[in-house]
């Protein structure tokens, strides 16, 4: 089964870091989100990824290229114009980076690698900027089960502030950044059938409306509900909280050994 990574945004909420690097290279414990986020879907067996590249593209085609140089000592001998490397874990993982624009939208992205996808069998699809502890596995099967045309993890959104109990004029208690209203929220974690892409026609087709609104008004859309951890990293803020519970070594979204 492939894994699509949107990875082609300019990440402009993260500037900080987005001025230098696509957001999915941003680091969290020294390693790109973007490693992050295939180790999540390695855990569950899935290790076929696309990934779409826009945005200072070259840098993650450039990543890739490197990453056994990264994870492994070397000896390079200059006059045989040989390298060779020793030990290191490299992941079993085999990637395809497409340049899908520098302004395509995110179901732009989408449909311009309908051509790496293979016809008639499901797909996963997610952003390259969210982390969870999401069972990739059970949310296949799931999708398997129903027989509709895609799957969406829904989650429960992360509160940004504490909140307090009041009873009368005093405050009795705090809550430290309670869950939302009970809603649910895009997740971000996909299950697709191909056919989605014809849905999408054009590189300005933002996924989340008209194609995903079809989805849901034709009942093609199912909710597979996660009630686990899950969080975005759509500013400093976050990439920091992210950093913090990697360095607390309980990051929740690290289901790899």
């Amino acid at each position: 089964m492939k894994v699509v990574i949107l990875a082609g945004g300019l990440g402009s909420r993260l500037a900080e870091e987005t001025s230098v690097r696509p957001k999915p290279l941003v680091e969290i414990g020294g390693m790109p989100i973007l490693w992050h986020i295939m180790n999540i879907y390695a855990h569950h067996g899935l290790n076929d990824f696309i990934i779409c590249a826009g945005y200072k593209g070259y840098m993650i085609k450039e990543y890739f290229v490197n990453l056994v140089l990264h994870h492994s000592d070397i000896t390079v001998d200059l006059g045989a114009n040989s390298i060779q490397y020793h030990g290191g874990t490299r992941p079993n993982w085999r990637v395809t980076v497409v340049d899908t624009g520098m302004h395509s939208m995110t179901g732009g992205r989408i449909g311009r690698i309908r051509d790496h996808l293979i016809p008639g069998e499901p797909f996963c699809m997610t952003y390259g900027d969210g982390v969870g502890d999401i069972d990739i596995a059970a949310e296949v099967s799931f999708h398997r089960s129903h027989g509709l045309k895609a799957t969406m993890c829904a989650v429960s959104p992360p509160g940004r502030y504490g909140a307090t109990n009041i009873e009368g004029q005093y405050i009795t208690s705090f809550v430290e950044k309670p869950k939302g209203d009970g809603q649910r929220i895009n997740g971000g974690f996909f299950v697709l059938d191909p056919s989605v892409v014809d849905l999408i026609p054009g590189d300005d087709t933002i996924w989340e409306a008209g194609p995903l609104e079809w989805l849901a008004a034709n009942n093609q859309l199912a909710a597979f509900k996660h009630d686990g951890f899950w969080q975005p990293m759509d500013t400093l803020r976050e990439r920091t909280h992210l950093e913090e519970l990697w360095n607390s070594g309980k990051a929740p979204w690290k289901l790899w050994a």
